[in-house]
Order: C-alpha cells, then structure tokens, then sequence
C-alpha cells in the first residue's frame, strides 16, 4: 500500500479549501446628525450627569448619537448584504432631504432615556417604512414591526430606573434645525472584552445621499 500523498502525485494536486465566508455583521439604518446638532445637545445633556441616579445609567457617546430606521441584527455578508445595499440605495434616491430638530425628551419605561425629533417627520417615517421594507425584501429576518418613534438614544439602565426626573430636565430642549441628507448604514460591533459598562461600537458602512 503506497504511502504516498496521492494530491501530491505528478500531475494532481489538492482540491482546493473552500472560501471562508465572512462573518455576519449587526447592522442597522439611520440617520445622523450633523456635529453642530451633537454639539448643542451634547450641552444641554451635560447637566443632567450630575442628577440623583445618573451614576447608574449607561451613557451613550455623543458620536454614537442617531435616529434608527430599522434595525436588521446579523445580516449574513455574502447572501443578503448585497441586495439590501441596492435596496436602501434606492429608498435613499427616492427621498428628497428634509428638515430636522432635536426636541424635548422622553423615556421608554424604566430602560432608556431618549431626545426627541421634531420637524420634517412624515418624511422621516417613510424613509424609516422604506429602510424597513428593503430588509425585508431583501430576506432580513425583522421582528414584527412597531410603531416608529424617532429618538436619539442618551443613556439606558440593565434593571430599569426613574428616568422621568432626566427627562423633565431635557422637556424644554429646542435644538436648531438641520438638513436630513443621507440614509446611513451602520454597523454595531459588541464588546468583547468583558469589562462592565463597556458600551457597542458604531461605523458607518455606507451612507447614500438623499435625493439624488
């Protein structure tokens, strides 16, 4: 019985290893504020850090802040990633820019404080139905769709805290209005590291201009 390699004989070789595929990658839609947008609500949320429980909340960085449109979870790269790339593309060229505010606050329950939006909204609902209906067409397993409520995320709480003092505090908020003029993709990449506290990652993987 021959000991020899048989892929390493004359004229043979080994089968080739198939492609690794790529993992899947926790993604999302939104929109982002400009810097000018971040930077006045970044003041007025300055204030409450020093609030009775504040301490226990997990606060978001003012780079992370945005609107989310829809959420997708792990989208598998090869298979869906590009089909819902050339979706959102096409819900982005079909939404012309449109006004926007940072305005007021609220809370959802004990688990997450938010600022609000005020402005062009109708628009940015469709756009969020339109993000929304291009995971979904693209073959993102969404959960059962919600009623939209556009907020930019400020801090959340693992066990649930009083927020309403936090909130009551940013109740007067009146940013000054900017252009919505991109749909964004963004990834979010988990912590890894074990450390308490440590919050997700945000990058954007491809933005679109709107309108355009």
């Amino acid at each position: 019985m021959s000991s020899r390699d048989p892929g390493r004989e004359r004229g043979r070789h080994p089968a080739p290893r198939p492609a690794r595929r790529r993992p899947a990658q926790r993604l999302f839609a939104a929109v982002l504020p400009p810097p000018s947008a971040v930077a006045e609500l970044r003041t007025a949320v300055a204030p409450l850090h020093a609030l009775p429980g504040a301490q226990d909340l997990r606060w978001t960085r003012p780079e992370d802040w945005h609107v989310t449109l829809a959420f997708y979870g792990d989208v598998p790269d090869e298979d869906v990633r590009p089909e819902l790339e050339a979706r959102l593309g096409r819900a982005a060229h079909r939404t012309e820019p449109f006004r926007l505010r940072v305005h007021g606050a609220g809370h959802f329950g004990g688990r997450a404080l938010w600022a609000g939006a005020a402005g062009g909204l109708d628009a940015l609902r469709l756009l969020a139905e339109r993000a929304d209906a291009a995971g979904r067409r693209s073959g993102v397993p969404l959960a059962e769709h919600r009623r939209f409520t556009p907020h930019l995320t400020l801090a959340r709480s693992r066990t649930g805290a009083e927020l309403r003092p936090f909130t009551e505090a940013l109740a007067g908020f009146e940013g000054r209005g900017w252009e919505a003029g991109e749909l964004s993709l963004v990834r979010s990449e988990l912590p890894h590291s074990g450390v308490p506290g440590e919050r997700p990652r945000y990058a954007v993987v491809r933005a679109w201009a709107l309108g355009r």
